[in-house]
């Protein structure tokens, strides 16, 4: 008696969806991440120098502060 077992393919086939909603996750979020900082840039650069001074960033320091880069013991205090 030989028994043959169909459900040998689905692993595989599961693993490969699951990969490619992995995939689809991680590029959604890489864009939503993308889109609230250009917001935050677009947000910023619309505010005054004096704002933005209020705040602690001069307007060149916009974009490595949204994006987090900004080591704020280096911003020398005016």
């Amino acid at each position: 008696m030989t028994t043959v077992y169909s459900a040998t393919a689905s692993p595989a086939r599961s693993s490969m969806m699951g990969g490619l909603l992995r995939l689809i996750r991680v590029w959604g979020d890489a864009l939503a991440t993308y889109w609230v900082r250009r917001e935050a840039i677009k947000t910023l650069r619309q505010l005054d120098d004096r704002t933005l001074r209020d705040i602690g960033i001069s307007r060149c320091q916009i974009e490595p502060a949204v994006a987090g880069d900004l080591d704020m013991e280096l911003v020398r205090i005016r």
